[in-house]
């Protein structure tokens, strides 16, 4: 995965020991249907978006209760707000009227759907206050999904705003009050102790349920040496610009972790498919030691981050990491590390 490809079709497995290997038990059976059905839905949200039958995304796809609770540019939108800025479009075809996007993996698990994908097209419209470069996008965003009787019923996005800015060579469009909307601390989400606990309680039949596990505990480092397999390899690092930028200085060794020695992440969730577990969390600490050449500021950072990590006969294989760059930017004052 975790690299460009087909979105896998994977399904749930029965519990080792339960059956046939060439069987399957009705309940496993209905949950990969589910996971399938609702799998498809997302993807027809996708798919409409931008097209002459986008109408069709309210009546076929949203239910009628529907709450997005985060944009995918929510800091860049956030910024923008009351300052009269041109509208940059539905579904922001305005600012890129040839935007498509580029589904790189799904996953479900009961009620919900994670995706990523990557929007792709031309800076040819207003976006968020920031005028036409003609500059193409290429940056990551993600999105997890919750639905009921086949229609999406929450959703929450994030994309790689940090990187479209720097694709852009552009920076946050300053507002009428000399301002920058930062986002707040909030203390949400479940402590990793208290999610390890829980979830060794079990049940801990499948496979899944013992990747959850692996995960939840190995939050806040990399995973144990004895638990990797030998070409276990990092695709992407949850902060990768930042850390660009900091190599590039020649202090690639202060990292958000060293920066934040006081570093307790919180855990939102996890969507457990088959070899793959995304695990949603947000990064919470302190900035008491240097970040890239960043003096410690005193100032408390809380951002989201996803991994995406695929474990294959107890060892984790690959781990691929995208966390809220513009945001952890905001909070700290760094807005500095969008230089190239």
């Amino acid at each position: 995965m975790l690299t460009r490809r087909a979105v896998l079709n994977t399904t749930l497995g029965a519990g080792a020991g339960l059956v046939l290997a060439t069987q399957r038990p009705q309940w496993a059976t209905a949950q990969a249907s589910l996971q399938d059905r609702n799998k498809a839905v997302v993807k027809r949200f996708k798919e409409l978006q931008g097209t002459q039958d986008e109408a069709l995304i309210e009546k076929e796809v949203l239910a009628s209760n529907y709450k997005r609770h985060r944009g995918g540019l929510a800091h860049l939108a956030a910024n923008a707000q009351d300052q009269g800025f041109p509208s940059s479009g539905s579904y922001l075809r305005g600012a890129f009227p040839d935007r498509h996007d580029e589904v790189i993996d799904m996953s479900a698990e009961g009620d919900q759907v994670a995706m990523l994908f990557k929007i792709q097209g031309t800076h040819k419209g207003n976006l968020f206050g920031i005028a036409p470069t003609g500059k193409m996008v290429d940056a990551y965003e993600a999105g997890v999904f919750r639905l009921a009787d086949g229609r999406i019923t929450e959703a929450w996005f994030m994309a790689d705003e940090a990187g479209i800015l720097k694709q852009l060579g552009a920076k946050l469009p300053p507002r009428k009050d000399g301002k920058l909307i930062v986002p707040p601390i909030t203390g949400q989400g479940e402590d990793p102790d208290a999610v390890v606990k829980r979830l060794e309680a079990g049940p801990l039949n499948t496979a899944q349920d013992r990747n959850r596990l692996m995960v939840a505990r190995s939050k806040g480092n990399a995973p144990p040496a004895d638990l990797r397999a030998p070409d276990f390899k990092t695709g992407r690092a949850g902060f990768q610009h930042m850390r660009d930028y900091g190599l590039a200085k020649g202090v690639g060794n202060e990292t958000i972790t060293v920066s934040l020695p006081d570093r307790r992440d919180r855990i939102d969730g996890f969507i457990a498919e088959g070899e793959k577990v995304w695990m949603r969390f947000k990064v919470a600490g302190t900035h008491g030691g240097k970040l890239y050449g960043m003096a410690p500021t005193g100032k408390s950072v809380e951002v989201p981050e996803i991994g995406i990590m695929r474990i294959v006969d107890g060892k984790w294989k690959e781990a691929w990491y995208f966390g809220d760059e513009l945001g952890m930017m905001l909070q700290l004052g760094a807005l500095h590390m969008l230089e190239s």
